[in-house]
């Protein structure tokens, strides 16, 4: 069944060792991106970062290879500060995905629940047969790694 989110839907969790405020600020604020959006060795550029339902994001990663990875969407549904969602492409390897961006506190630690959402379970599949887990485990440890230094 196509119209099955859940099997359409890849889910990373974590507990992040910071308030929600300051997960919130990092996933929401663009001279925070730069600091950890990316898997780790790439550098990240904004070029368009409109925080509000309707907005449009745009953000080039460059790989240490030079090459240039796209990532963009619009912002669907923003609630400070529990959750975010947004359609996405990150070209050229993934469209038409929507990111899930799910906070809770729990005291002084954030748990953490980031879905992505694919038009179609193959789709899905194919994404984690690419190295999702990784790419994005990669991409979530420099955010925790943020979080823990004081420059939020």
């Amino acid at each position: 069944m196509e119209n099955n989110i859940e099997n359409r839907t890849i889910t990373i969790k974590r507990t992040f060792d910071a308030p929600i405020e300051l997960v919130w600020k990092a996933w929401t604020e663009a001279e925070h991106i730069v600091k950890w959006w990316g898997p780790k060795g790439m550098s990240t550029k904004i070029v368009a970062h409109e925080f509000k339902i309707g907005g449009k994001w745009k953000y080039i990663m460059r790989m240490p290879d030079g090459a240039d990875f796209i990532a963009e969407g619009e912002y669907q549904h923003i609630d400070p500060p529990n959750k975010l969602k947004t359609n996405a492409n990150f070209l050229p390897m993934t469209e038409g995905v929507t990111l899930e961006v799910l906070l809770v506190a729990n005291e002084n630690k954030t748990e953490f629940t980031f879905n992505v959402i694919h038009p179609t379970e193959e789709y899905k599949l194919q994404q984690e047969k690419m190295g999702f887990q990784n790419g994005w485990g990669s991409v979530f440890d420099r955010l925790a790694e943020l979080l823990t230094k004081s420059e939020l």
